[in-house]
Formats: structure tokens, C-alpha cells, sequence
């Protein structure tokens, strides 16, 4: 299968939308006012077989935005020291890190043929929440990914392995899961990812995708 078909296939396969992989540490629940500390982004592929697997990860520390909330809860929970000499020296700024995340994506938009990006994640709507707020306060005005749809893993792991526990849909999918590493937003966004393609890749083999091509005429691409 030409590479020309697989671009295709892989757009045709949300309708157009490409999905990114998204997962945010911050400092508490309110994405107004509490800081994001992480973001990371995997970009997905497909191969000739039509399977989605994960690409590339983009993973950034991020620096408290001027008057953000950081609640010592969220600190203890996910294990992030904000005065780490290491994080400090590396990390950006909201902006700078948006700006990493979103170049990437938008190469990924177009070397598919798509016409946006729709964030996977787990729990989505709290991630979705938290970037859509940091676009705003960044004055970006070219956010690759739609404003409002996404893709949740907790609801569809639900659906797929009854389990909505990201630690606990992994091990259901097969997929090898450290207690000790969850919580930062590299890790977490790379094993939803590979939940994500577990999923796809599930209703595939079972026949879904395969009776949807055909309804489409991608089949005889």
C-alpha cells in the first residue's frame, strides 16, 4: 500500500480530523486561575495495515503564568518540585511551550491531508479545558485543535474494558503500566496514546473500520 493511500486512510479515518494525544500536569482543577506545570503531546501514524500506532512525543515543563494558583495538593499528588534546579533551567514559559507543542502538530495536520487536530485524553474535557484557557491568555490565534470535540479514553476504555482508571484500562488493554512514573505528563500522555491505538485498533480487527470503509468506498482505494 502506497503511501499516498495511507495519508488517506488516515484521513478519511476521523473525517478529517488528525488525533493528538494531550495530557497536562497543573496546580489544581481551575483552569483560569491554577497554573499548568506539564504538557505533553504524542502525534500518531498509521501503517499500511490501517493500525494507529504512536509517533513522536513532545514533552515540556512549564512555568507558572504571571498570578497563577499553584495548590499544594496538586504538588503532592503528581510529585512536580517547582524550585527542581533542573526544572527551572528548562522550563517554558506557557507560551513557548504552546508554541513547541502546536509546530509539530500542525506538520502533522498537513502531512496528512487534515484539516485540524482533536485531542485525545484521558478525562479530556479537563485537559481540553486547561489548554483552550492557556490559548486564550497567550493571545494565540492559530490553535490547531478544534475548540470543543475530542476523543476520551476514560469513556471509551469504559466502553471497551469496563475500567475508566487510566492505570487499570492499560493493564485490561495488555499495556504495561507503572505506578511509579504516572503523574508526569510524558508518561501519562504516552500510555494514553497506546490505550487510544489499542482501542482503534480493536474495533478494526473486530470488523468496524473494515465495514466502514466499505460503506465510504475507501476500500477500493
Amino acid at each position: 500500500m502506497s503511501e499516498a493511500i495511507t495519508r488517506e486512510m488516515m484521513a478519511q479515518r476521523f473525517r478529517s480530523f488528525l488525533p493528538v494525544v494531550v495530557d497536562l500536569e497543573t496546580g489544581g482543577f481551575n483552569a483560569e486561575r491554577d497554573a499548568i506545570l506539564e504538557i505533553a503531546a504524542v502525534t500518531l501514524t498509521m501503517d499500511s495495515e490501517g493500525n494507529l500506532m504512536p509517533d513522536a512525543t513532545y514533552a515540556y515543563h512549564v512555568q507558572p503564568f504571571s498570578g497563577a494558583n499553584v495548590e499544594q495538593s496538586a504538588l503532592d499528588f503528581t510529585g512536580i518540585k517547582l524550585d527542581d534546579p533542573l526544572r527551572q533551567r528548562v522550563a517554558l514559559s506557557e507560551a513557548e511551550a504552546l508554541g513547541e507543542i502546536f509546530r509539530p502538530v500542525r506538520k502533522a495536520i498537513k502531512s496528512y491531508g487534515c484539516t485540524r487536530a482533536v485531542l485525545v485524553g484521558h478525562n479530556a474535557a479537563f485537559d481540553h479545558g486547561f489548554l483552550n484557557a492557556a490559548v486564550t491568555r497567550c493571545g494565540i490565534k492559530r490553535n490547531p485543535f478544534h475548540p470543543f470535540s475530542s476523543f476520551d479514553t476514560a469513556s471509551l476504555a469504559g466502553l471497551v474494558y469496563g475500567q475508566t482508571v487510566l492505570a487499570r484500562a492499560c493493564r485490561a488493554a495488555g499495556i504495561p503500566f507503572d505506578n511509579q512514573e504516572a503523574h508526569s505528563a510524558r508518561y501519562d500522555t504516552e500510555r494514553t496514546a497506546e490505550l487510544f491505538c489499542a482501542i482503534v485498533n480493536r474495533y478494526k480487527d473486530l470488523g468496524g473500520w473494515a465495514l466502514a470503509q466499505r460503506e465510504q468506498g475507501l476500500d477500493e482505494l
